[in-house]
């Protein structure tokens, strides 16, 4: 168990938080990792699910929610801080949605958004939980992944590793009806001071109006974004 805060359901609610942040995990594993009683673990489990602090997966196992993003992107963060400055003007130059996406474990969170004021939009909600097995922002993310998590994500991936050897060669990627069909997207790799990838910007919108191309169009200007967001780092 961690520190005792006294308050004894509060404290069981975070040993629940902690048990299911490294990897998806069932109640068998959840009971053993924080011996709690299986009604217990289940109860906590299923009230932090309902307030969006978990979530499950497609095995029905717990992970982290969206609102844990949300509840953290109030905190003083620089990607966020620069995303604010840096996603609008990717957005009005492109006239498309556009993301900023962190890894976690083989998930993605979009820590930050920018939407046209109108038209046919893709919208991606903030604090949204996406998979890392398709999407270009999935791609630049998967491409300066450590090897253990690059095995993990290649082996239920749209893409392969001859894929992500590209994007690193050519510094972008590109999807198009990977993630969702009718939407395309390309993404950039956002570095920080010591020049380790640790988000991808990104821009999304349907097909029909970005093309089947979508990076001969806008990959350099997701390119020059992530720079930018590199160097307000």
């Amino acid at each position: 168990m961690g520190k005792s805060s006294g308050i004894g359901v509060l404290d069981k609610a975070v040993e629940v938080l902690r048990a299911t942040s490294a990897a998806p995990t069932g109640l068998a594993d959840l009971c053993a990792t924080t011996g709690l009683p299986r009604a217990t673990a289940h109860r906590l489990a299923v009230g932090l699910e309902v307030h969006g602090l978990l979530a499950r997966d497609a095995n029905g196992r717990w992970c982290p929610g969206p609102m844990l993003a949300v509840l953290a992107a109030g905190a003083p963060d620089p990607l966020i801080a620069a995303s604010a400055d840096v996603l609008p003007r990717l957005r009005d130059r492109t006239g498309e949605s556009v993301q900023v996406y962190r890894p976690d474990g083989l998930s993605r969170i979009c820590i930050a958004v920018a939407e046209p004021p109108s038209g046919l939009r893709d919208t991606v909600q903030l604090g949204s939980r996406l998979p890392m097995n398709a999407g270009s922002g999935a791609k630049v993310l998967t491409a300066w992944a450590d090897p253990s998590t690059q095995r993990a994500v290649l082996a239920e991936s749209a893409f392969s590793e001859r894929t992500l050897a590209e994007v690193r060669r050519r510094g972008w990627a590109q999807s198009v009806a990977e993630r969702e069909p009718g939407v395309a997207s390309v993404s950039a790799p956002v570095r920080n001071p010591k020049g380790a990838v640790i988000a991808a910007v990104s821009v999304s919108g349907p097909v029909e109006r970005i093309g089947r191309r979508p990076g001969a169009r806008w990959a350099g200007d997701l390119v020059e974004a992530a720079d930018a967001l590199t160097a307000r780092l």
